[in-house]
């Protein structure tokens, strides 16, 4: 069962009541998208750009970005994380699907939806820069600075955001949530 409160979802579970508070309204991520797909087209204007999108949340981002990105552009994907089911990393980064296609050479923009503890990314971008790419960026449409363990150069950020865990535009609680048009705050759960 599914109600509409006061900008809340409540979804009905028999043990807990999670609500989903929103944070930034679907207007707000789309105005902002448009905003880095131009800068990203002025910065590589000229260039070809290789997108490397970061599975699974990455890719309702990724999609809309490279809609708005006025250059060619290339994707490909991985599975990088460091989250199981819960609403804390890790520390584990594993890479669960590889690239499909070699990066010597090109300007390569990893494409995340989320950077928080900075595990994640430093590992990868650790791994991609073995691989000789010409240029390698980081592009993300959240960041959380603030819970940053790990030193990350970020290129190009979307939003900077509270240290709440959040869901929408791809970003899940347990695989629920990626859907929502929004960025949403996840509350009531352990």
């Amino acid at each position: 069962m599914q109600v509409i409160v006061d900008k809340r979802k409540v979804v009905e579970d028999k043990k807990m009541a999670e609500t989903v508070r929103v944070l930034l309204s679907e207007a707000d991520v789309d105005k902002r998208i448009e905003e880095l797909g131009r800068k990203i087209s002025e910065d590589y204007a000229g260039k070809h750009v290789h997108l490397i999108c970061i599975l699974k949340g990455g890719v309702f981002f990724m999609c809309e970005l490279a809609k708005r990105i006025s250059i060619p552009v290339s994707m490909d994907f991985m599975c990088v994380s460091s989250y199981g089911d819960g609403t804390a990393s890790s520390g584990v980064v594993r890479i669960a699907k590889d690239l499909d296609e070699t990066i010597e050479g090109k300007d390569v923009l990893i494409v995340e939806d989320i950077i928080d503890s900075g595990r994640t990314l430093s590992y990868l971008i650790e791994v991609l820069k073995k691989r000789n790419p010409s240029s390698l960026q980081l592009c993300t449409l959240l960041d959380k600075p603030d819970r940053r363990v790990c030193d990350v150069k970020v290129d190009y950020v979307g939003f900077n955001i509270p240290d709440e865990f959040v869901v929408g535009y791809g970003l899940d609680y347990a695989q629920k949530y990626r859907n929502l048009p929004y960025i949403g705050v996840v509350e009531g759960v352990e």
